[in-house]
């Protein structure tokens, strides 16, 4: 009878020895598969991501930090010295990037793409900006506008301030004019401090209390095609494509319609 629990007392231990052992193995072989991938993106895309991050990190188990700012203050940041695992921006900057050995060759995705678009309050009557003309009176009669600092670089900002040029009412806008430090045109728009805003269409539809009137008319039109490309520091590559896979997937469609982008 000793015998028998002295049998027993010692298999348990043994497991429990065994267990003491397998479990660092275990906790190591996680932290190794789980990546935590740094993210650079256009505040363009904010809320089509910060939706699919915790669907992605669910998913994977990955952990996802993202930076968030104008795209010509990022590509900035990232020709001077800055990188990240995915870099989301306009087509246009993510080549120029490449090209300077900033993005992994080959690895640009195109993602999806927005326009340039009038926003006004929800709920208020739409102006008329069906055509060049009708744009014009639009804008000059209104009482105020808002839209992205040329001079920060926000991408709509600066396509904007060409429009109002060539439209030749750049002067008797000055006035009435709010410039915004990046993506708050619509929400400033939203809580009534201006009667029309001018952002990305990706900017101006998850913003309650604000309303999508239409893209800028004709000619005026400007849409920006946005992709994600892979830093040549990651540690991870295949996390990192895992990520864009997602943005650009099933799910991923589903969210970038619903923000007001166009998938790729």
């Amino acid at each position: 009878m000793t015998g028998k629990r002295f049998s027993r007392y010692s298999a348990n231990v043994a497991a429990a020895i065994g267990l003491a052992i397998l479990l660092p193995s275990l906790t190591a072989a996680s932290a190794v598969s789980a990546a935590e991938l740094k993210v650079m993106s256009t505040v363009a895309m904010s809320a089509t991501l910060d939706e699919l991050k915790p669907k992605f990190e669910t998913a994977t188990g990955n952990k996802v930090a993202i930076v968030y700012s104008v795209i010509a203050d990022l590509r900035k940041r990232i020709q001077e010295g800055e990188t990240a695992d995915v870099m989301i921006l306009s087509r246009a900057a993510l080549d120029d990037l490449q090209g300077q050995g900033k993005v992994v060759p080959g690895s640009i995705v195109n993602l999806a793409s927005s326009y340039v678009a009038i926003a006004v309050r929800a709920g208020a009557a739409k102006p008329d900006v069906g055509s060049v003309d009708a744009l014009t009176r639009t804008l000059l009669a209104a009482k105020s506008i808002v839209y992205a600092d040329p001079a920060k670089g926000g991408a709509s900002g600066v396509y904007f301030a060409k429009v109002l040029d060539r439209l030749g009412i750049t002067d008797q806008m000055k006035s009435k004019t709010i410039l915004v430090p990046g993506a708050q045109a619509a929400e400033v728009v939203a809580r009534g401090e201006a009667e029309m805003g001018v952002a990305q269409a990706s900017e101006i539809v998850p913003i309650a209390g604000a309303q999508l009137v239409g893209p800028l008319p004709g000619d005026l039109n400007n849409v920006t095609v946005f992709s994600a490309g892979i830093g040549p520091a990651t540690k991870d590559p295949a996390a990192a494509k895992a990520f864009i896979e997602h943005v650009t997937g099933p799910v991923g469609a589903g969210v970038l319609k619903s923000k007001g982008l166009d998938p790729a």
